[in-house]
């Protein structure tokens, strides 16, 4: 496992012990690594109405928009999952706004195996409006 895998894998863990999923028991973490190096991490938190709860993906991308960046090189998602976790559609998207092609999507299982995804191939027809750009 590389540095930044590592690094980002740690802000994953440690934020989702904070995670709220009082109905689901589903607890995720996420971090980015932003084009500049700085790493933002994020959990879920759900919501007893369900089209309010937020993944920790998205939560993880709003905190590095908060600091002010705009584009994500890395995103890890960690679950406690035998299986790997890939974003779910509402998070793709939200992705596909601060990300381009190549930009390196890690998933993380519960038993911290790792499996490497350039986002073209998880998002392969992105929605943008005219103007956001078609060279992304």
């Amino acid at each position: 496992m590389n540095k930044k895998i590592k690094l980002l894998l740690e802000a994953a863990k440690k934020v989702k012990k904070n995670s709220y999923a009082p109905y689901s028991q589903f607890h995720v973490g996420a971090a980015v690594l932003s084009d500049k190096g700085n790493i933002y991490s994020g959990c879920n938190v759900e919501n007893s109405s369900y089209g309010l709860t937020i993944c920790a993906e998205r939560n993880a991308i709003f905190n590095m928009v908060a600091s002010g960046e705009k584009r994500i090189e890395k995103i890890l998602i960690n679950g406690e999952t035998e299986d790997f976790l890939p974003p779910c559609g509402a998070c793709r998207q939200v992705i596909s706004e601060f990300a381009d092609e190549d930009t390196e999507i890690i998933l993380v299982n519960g038993k911290e195996e790792i499996k490497l995804i350039p986002f073209k191939e998880i998002m392969p027809f992105r929605f943008f409006l005219k103007g956001k750009g078609d060279s992304i």
